[in-house]
Formats: C-alpha cells, structure tokens, sequence
C-alpha cells in the first residue's frame, strides 16, 4: 500500500484508496460530495499561527517544515491519526489531500514524509511504499 498526496483542487487522480483532508480549514468552493473524503483529520494540520506565518512562501519551508514537525510531534491527536493510517493501509493507498497551490512545499508533504517514518515499524515494508506525490 502507499501513501499519496493529492491537491484537492485537482480532477482526483485516484479515488482508490483512503481519501484524508489534512487541513484544518475547509478548501473554498469544495463541496462534502465532490470531495469523496473518508474522513477529516483537521486537527492534524498546521495551527493557524503557523499556517499564518509560512503564508505559502517557500523560502520558509524548511522552517516551517522544523516547526510542524514539533507541531505534529506535540500533538494529541497524533496516536490516534496513526492507528487511523495504519489501520487503513493494511486495506488501501492512503491519500493525503490538501488545499495548498504549491504541490511542492505544503504540509501534506511534510505529513507523509513524517508518516512514512514513523510507520515503519508498525506496517510491513512490503506494504509501505512511497509513490511520489
């Protein structure tokens, strides 16, 4: 199984798998329906004060990208997100969506660079594979 991510706003590239919005706030103009999620994890975005200070500039991304890590890290919602992930991926893909323009420097990157790392143990290799974004 694999761990994707995939921008909200785009034509869905897979909807073979379990589809998790990671934002905590709401993608505009994106229905409930149109969006085919199985679930909600904003808790696991970034807080709106971080999220404020990358405002999306990627020269803060490697900050940033230090920051939310402590953030996901400290986090109380993180063991239950990761039964969440493991417990999916013994059955399908895992699909991170988010809401930001740059595919490159966002959280859901960062989120399942973290995910992959820290499954490791917990999710056969042979299951855990990383597909690129």
């Amino acid at each position: 199984m694999a761990i994707k991510c995939e921008r909200i706003y785009t034509k869905p590239a897979d909807l073979n798998g379990y589809r998790v919005l990671v934002d905590r706030l709401w993608p505009r103009g994106i229905s409930k329906v149109t969006a085919q999620l199985a679930s909600w994890e904003k808790e696991m975005g970034p807080t709106t004060d971080l999220r404020k200070w990358f405002n999306h500039d990627p020269e803060k991304f490697p900050e940033f990208k230090k920051r939310y890590l402590a953030e996901i890290e400290a986090n109380e919602a993180l063991p239950a997100f990761l039964n969440l992930i493991t417990e999916q991926l013994s059955e399908q893909d895992i699909i991170l969506l988010y809401g930001a323009k740059d595919e490159e420097h966002n959280q859901a990157i960062i989120l399942k660079e973290f995910l992959l790392k820290h499954l490791a143990d917990r999710v056969p290799a042979e299951r855990l594979t990383d597909s690129g974004h």
